[in-house]
């Protein structure tokens, strides 16, 4: 965040669990322009969450978004990567809850680990998402076996 006089144009809070409310408020106050001009519950889940960043976000904002990724599969999270960094071009911040490897992945982002030894800053390869999902895609087969005694 920045200090200054200078305030965002733009701003919003997504939180994962309460979209359907949002979308449906969204509805109720007949504002849908701004989120595409298509009713967010005619879209899959996905598809709506891609209509609120793409329609919703405008740049020079503040995004706060937790578990953005819950609704994207993996190649709409690569979407959803562009779209963070066209709106950082445009003087954007973001500030986000994920368990997403691949959003994890943003160069120049600061991650924060919270645990029971506190809130630290970590290197992106250090962070649990990171190496679990490195070490299961070069061994997923000896990791299934293992989770699933394939082998007894």
């Amino acid at each position: 965040m920045r200090k200054g006089i200078k305030r965002p144009r733009d701003s919003y809070f997504l939180r994962a669990e309460s979209f359907y409310n949002v979308a449906t408020n969204i509805e109720e106050l007949g504002v849908g322009y701004g989120y595409g001009d298509k009713s967010l519950h005619h879209q899959s889940h996905g598809e709506s969450f891609m209509s609120l960043f793409l329609h919703r976000f405008l740049g020079k904002g503040l995004y706060i978004l937790d578990e953005p990724e819950a609704a994207l599969s993996p190649m709409r999270q690569l979407s959803l990567i562009s779209r963070i960094h066209e709106l950082a071009s445009n003087n954007s911040q973001f500030i986000i809850a994920t368990h997403s490897p691949m959003l994890l992945s943003y160069p120049n982002s600061y991650i924060y680990n919270i645990d029971n030894n506190g809130i630290n800053r970590i290197k992106y390869e250090d962070t649990d998402h990171f190496t679990i999902t490195k070490n299961f895609f070069n061994h997923y087969k000896m990791m299934l076996n293992e989770l699933m005694k394939l082998d007894e």
